[in-house]
């Protein structure tokens, strides 16, 4: 296990080449993880630089689309900061973006505290745990100029290639009886319009709850009451640009945008 000091000289260089904007294309040998144990414990140290509580979770990898773009074989569980969450209808800056994608998704907001315990969280137990939940894009990116070759444990270091974030409105509708699984939120973009599908989050956006909620677990980590966890994209990363506005009509759970300069 890497010891305090190369966890925190990790974090530290990840964290300022974010701020930059900046790219790297391996973190130093003396301090990089090679497991997904440390590739965590570098993350949680980057958490200790926001400025506030953390907003919430994401899942980078839910889908084999996104496993693709980033070359990993599973889901990997990444920190939403505060500073990175944008206004629905906002506009992200695309400075220092090299991925250029943005990705729809199901989000939800948690009611109650998950501790950390020795036995997993079943869905039903998540779902009951919820107390709403939103359209959201995510806005992905990585600190490294490889994100391709970079792996799974310096990946996770790197937030998970979390980079911005917007969070639609709660949904009015019972979004409790409705399978999420074949929901089809329709992205319009450029007068294009691309339909994604819920059965593409790990087979359903509710057992990539659940399977964030496990991971925290493992890692002894509470998923507390307050937070948002954005589950994965529901449709391959679609590239994106300055100038693009990016709209997502989930039907009946809502709609969220964001635009790019």
């Amino acid at each position: 296990m890497l010891e305090r000091n190369q966890i925190a000289a990790a974090a530290q260089t990840l964290h300022d080449h974010w701020r930059a904007g900046a790219k790297l294309a391996v973190l130093e040998e003396w301090y990089r993880p090679h497991n997904r144990v440390e590739g965590y414990a570098i993350q949680a140290a980057i958490e200790k630089y926001s400025t506030t509580h953390l907003f919430g979770w994401k899942i980078a990898a839910t889908s084999e689309a996104g496993q693709k773009h980033i070359n990993v074989d599973g889901p990997m569980a990444g920190r939403i900061l505060a500073e990175t969450v944008i206004a629905d209808g906002g506009t992200a800056s695309m400075a220092g973006n090299e991925m250029r994608v943005a990705e729809p998704e199901f989000a939800f907001r948690m009611r109650v505290d998950l501790p950390a315990r020795s036995t997993p969280y079943t869905t039903q137990q998540m779902l009951d745990a919820v107390d709403t939940l939103h359209p959201a894009i995510e806005i992905p990116d990585s600190r490294f100029s490889d994100f391709v070759g970079a792996g799974e444990a310096q990946l996770i270091a790197d937030n998970a290639c979390a980079h911005l974030f917007v969070l639609g409105p709660a949904t009015t509708s019972d979004w409790r009886s409705l399978d999420l699984v074949e929901q089809r939120p329709v992205v319009t973009m450029r007068g294009q319009q691309f339909i994604g599908h819920g059965k593409n989050v790990l087979g359903d956006p509710r057992i990539a709850l659940t399977w964030l909620a496990n991971e925290l677990r493992q890692l002894g980590v509470t998923l507390k009451a307050g937070r948002v966890v954005t589950t994965g994209t529901c449709h391959a990363p679609l590239p994106i640009q300055a100038g693009d506005f990016f709209a997502v009509d989930f039907g009946v759970l809502g709609k969220v945008s964001v635009g790019f300069a």
